[in-house]
């Protein structure tokens, strides 16, 4: 990424560039990212192609003003850090089903951020609801954050595990990863019937005073200080409309779930 590209893509976030690589930079980056960026799985079902390239993720998220999935997201939150001086290795976790079983490898990416100041975090802005600011890698307690309580727990084959409010979330292989190893995760979730992806439809993000708003088909929910509040939306008009309010992203037809392949 150049200086242009940086700038545009802070512009995107809503913050300005920081004087150096530290935690404190690394916590701001993360939080405006969720504020500003949606997951969302609309590419699904849109018919739109998902290209795992630094390019192609950065011009998705800045030029087209969209969000993304797990691999969208933290590819191009990943590039940003990169650019700023940020030390990034990519990870690839197992999502834990509500069985508690793990999912396909490759089926999460996260971020290990060591930081000048001699920080090194786990940063996740690509999991939906988790949490707002980035893990302490090396922490084996609990760690308080906005979204909830977590702790990283070590097992015995060497993974890291991702918990969440007492339920385990996802299992971190630690080994360094390229953008290019979770293409066909990407594509199992694009395309598989067994993909959570595509049988649904979602967008959501964290709002400016720490609740969060989605839109998961035409149900729209927002969370206020623990309280939910649901709205269902009846015409393609006011789901447009929704998607522009709450997320700034302009479409000109409402996605449909789609059979997968």
């Amino acid at each position: 990424m150049d200086t242009e590209q940086i700038d545009a893509y802070l512009r995107r976030i809503g913050t300005g560039r920081p004087a150096a690589p530290t935690t404190r930079a690394l916590c701001d980056l993360h939080l405006a990212h969720l504020r500003s960026v949606p997951f969302e799985n609309l590419s699904v079902h849109l018919g739109e192609d998902i290209e795992l390239t630094g390019k192609a993720l950065v011009a998705k998220v800045v030029d087209a003003r969209r969000g993304g999935f797990c691999y969208e997201l933290n590819g191009a939150f990943a590039a940003l850090l990169t650019a700023l001086g940020f030390d990034v290795t990519l990870l690839q976790a197992r999502v834990y089903d509500d069985a508690g079983q793990p999912g396909i490898p490759f089926d999460h990416l996260a971020l290990r951020v060591r930081t000048e100041d001699g920080g090194d975090w786990l940063a996740d802005v690509g999991f939906g609801a988790h949490s707002h600011l980035p893990l302490a890698f090396a922490d084996r307690d609990e760690q308080s954050d906005p979204g909830g309580a977590f702790r990283l727990a070590e097992t015995a084959e060497g993974d890291l595990e991702v918990v969440k409010d007492g339920k385990p979330q996802y299992l971190v292989d630690l080994r360094p990863r390229a953008l290019a190893d979770f293409k066909v995760g990407a594509w199992y979730h694009r395309t598989s019937p067994d993909s959570h992806f595509t049988r649904s439809l979602v967008c959501s993000r964290v709002t400016d005073t720490g609740g969060r708003v989605t839109l998961g088909g035409r149900t729209l929910t927002t969370t206020v200080d623990g309280e939910r509040r649901t709205a269902e939306l009846t015409t393609e008009a006011e789901v447009l409309a929704a998607y522009d309010r709450h997320f700034g992203i302009v479409l000109d037809r409402e996605p449909q779930l789609r059979k997968a392949m």
